[in-house]
Formats: C-alpha cells, sequence, structure tokens
C-alpha cells in the first residue's frame, strides 16, 4: 500500500496511490483525519488497506506522507563509508540527533536555501513512519510498530553545522526534510535489508550506496531510541546516509540556486526538489 497526501500546501488530504490514479480518501471515508497520530492510532491504516476503489487520475502537489510527525528522529554516521569519508571512527551505539517539524517538505517542493548559512549538502536516506505508540519496544519486535517507510533527504547547513559546534541549527532550516513521495509499507518491500540508495545533482550521481551496509539496523535503531523516548504514531525516524556528500569531496562540492537534488531508495520512489 501507498499512502500520500496530495493537494495545495497546507491543505492536504489522504490518498492511496495505485499506480498513477489517486484514491481520494476523504471521499470514500468522511471523516478520516491527514495521517499521523489520529490516524494510527484509530485504525485508518487496516480501514483503508481494504479499500478496493480503482482511483482517479488526480493532478494535483503531492505533500510529505506524514504532514505534522511530533519528532523527525535521524542518525548520524549509520555507514561505514560516510563516517569514514568524514573522518570519523563508527559510532559504538547509535547518534541520534532532530529536525524540527518546520523542516518538513513535499516530495517535489523546493528547498528553501537559507540567508544564515551556506554551503548546503544533501543526504538520501531510508526513513520509517511509527505506527504504534510504544517505550522500551525489543528490537525482535520493532518491525511491528513501523507503519512504513518513505524516502527522505537530510538536507544540511554545513556552515552552521560546524560553526555551531552542534547539529541542531544547520539541520533545522525550514524545507530540510523532504520526503516521500509515498509512505509504502512494508508488504511492498522485498527486502529492507537490500535497498539501494541514490543521490543526483543535476543528473549526475553523488551518493550511491545499500541499506546491507548500515552499521546500525531498523530494529537496532527503534530499540535503542526507544529505551527513554516514547515514540507515538507519525514518528519519523530516517536512519541515516550512504558515502558521497558534497562537502567531504575533494574539492567540496555545496548546493547553488537552481540545482536539483534527486534522491532515490529502490522499491520506495524518488524525491525530486530544486534549491532556491
Amino acid at each position: 500500500m501507498r499512502l500520500v497526501m496530495f493537494g495545495e500546501k497546507g491543505r492536504e488530504k489522504p490518498g492511496l496511490l495505485r499506480d498513477d490514479r489517486i484514491v481520494d480518501l476523504e471521499k470514500a471515508y468522511p471523516g478520516i483525519p491527514a495521517i499521523g497520530e489520529a490516524f494510527f492510532e484509530e485504525g485508518w491504516l487496516a480501514k483503508v488497506a481494504a479499500c478496493d476503489l480503482p482511483g482517479d487520475e488526480i493532478n494535483a502537489r503531492l505533500g510529505s506522507p506524514v504532514p505534522s510527525p511530533s519528532k523527525i528522529i535521524c542518525l548520524g554516521k549509520n555507514y561505514a563509508e560516510h563516517a569514514k569519508e568524514g573522518g570519523f571512527e563508527n559510532p559504538a551505539t547509535p547518534l541520534i540527533f532532530c529536525k524540527t517539524p518546520n523542516t518538513v517538505s513535499g516530495p517535489f517542493d523546493d528547498i528553501q536555501m537559507p540567508q544564515s548559512s551556506g554551503q548546503i549538502d544533501w543526504e538520501v536516506e531510508l526513513a520509517l513512519v511509527i505506527g504504534r505508540r510504544g517505550k522500551t519496544i525489543a528490537a525482535a519486535e520493532a518491525l511491528d510498530y513501523v507503519a512504513g517507510f518513505m524516502v527522505m533527504n537530510d538536507v544540511s547547513g554545513r556552515e552552521a553545522q560546524f560553526a555551531d559546534s552542534q547539529w541542531f541549527r544547520g539541520k533545522a532550516f525550514d524545507t530540510f526534510a523532504p520526503m516521500g513521495p509515498a509512505l509504502v509499507t512494508a508488504d511492498e518491500i522485498a527486502d529492507l535489508g537490500n535497498l539501494t540508495l541514490t543521490a543526483r545533482v543535476n543528473g549526475e550521481v553523488m551518493q550511491s550506496g545499500n541499506t546491507r551496509d548500515m552499521i546500525f539496523d531498523i530494529p537496532t535503531i527503534v530499540e535503542n531510541i526507544s529505551q527513554d523516548i516514547t515514540l507515538v504514531p507519525g514518528d519519523v525516524i530516517s536512519t541515516g546516509t550512504p558515502s558521497g556528500v558534497g562537502i567531504f569531496r575533494d574539492p567540496p562540492m555545496t548546493l547553488r540556486p537552481g540545482d536539483v537534488v534527486e534522491c532515490s531508495v529502490s522499491e520506495i520512489g524518488t524525491l525530486c526538489n530544486k534549491m532556491v
């Protein structure tokens, strides 16, 4: 199942993506909430899974599949080659940081370049969405708490990130977390441990990696985060990026206005965002 939010920014409604057609779930189920905490807690994921409508050819903007997560938790240095390219050791435990809800952006929306930081960089990532409230979740049960998966670009303002000696501001600029294009449930994915991640800038491949190279797998990540942080439905966890980011290239390469960044994860989809 592939769930989307579609429509004008701020007025998106939930839909079910079927090939190039969208089932308008508000029409099929009056009163259905946006995809998020209430959607999952009220059992809408199972309800819409039973929907057999073919959908319509709807030419509409796609928003983030989860428009208002309470938390966006990210992993740093979770691919060995990415840690290596930055001159870092592999972390002994998952290294987590947060992006804020103002960063959420649609899969084809423009990314706004901040005034206060240069050296804007790309990071293609596999993100998961929590579907059940939980704390101290065991790794063996972790996937039972996951509603589905998306692509996310963990856009990073490196000048701010490095100058501040911590990551919050450089990761939290407006529009710095485009995600989507759909929330894809696990039954659509053959093997979470063998997904290809690719980032292109103006059509040129910059990153090419595979989830089998993650240092900490998804169950381990969920177990670690949930030890003392309650995860609620709609929370997003982004699982880290492979090597090939711009700032660690020789010479460094960062984004400029007009550049187009495409981030893809096999079996899930592609984001395509213009820098403005």
